[in-house]
């Protein structure tokens, strides 16, 4: 199975990072007005918006090729969360499209979402 990429430094993100953890309720609602709530899964899920600036093309190439290896968000990979040095053996990228931009020297950035998928 693949893994995230990791740049020069050995960090899959830089700062500002940002982590969310979600949780998924369903609600049903009744004629009169009653609710009936469950999770539809026990535990909550991950996901991380991972902004990267100031790469090089040669950190820049990697994502790419990245990226086009899982197909956008066609195939699963594991990722370590940096908070905590976890890792994730599911997740995937959100969507199937990514902007890359080289600005120049030294000056590439993309910016990308991993979540993690239920087991």
């Amino acid at each position: 199975m693949a893994e995230f990429p990791k740049l020069k430094t050995g960090a899959v993100m830089q700062y500002p990072a940002q982590r969310t953890t979600g949780y998924s309720t369903r609600v049903l609602r009744f004629v009169d007005g009653s609710e009936q709530r469950y999770r539809r899964y026990g535990s909550p899920l991950k996901a991380w918006l991972i902004r990267l600036e100031l790469l090089d093309e040669e950190e820049l190439r990697s994502l790419e090729e990245f990226f086009l290896s899982q197909q956008g968000a066609l195939y699963d990979f594991s990722f370590t969360d940096p908070y905590d040095n976890t890792t994730y053996p599911s997740c995937r990228l959100e969507g199937d499209a990514v902007e890359l931009r080289l600005q120049g020297v030294h000056r590439g950035g993309t910016a990308l979402i991993v979540r993690e998928n239920r087991s």
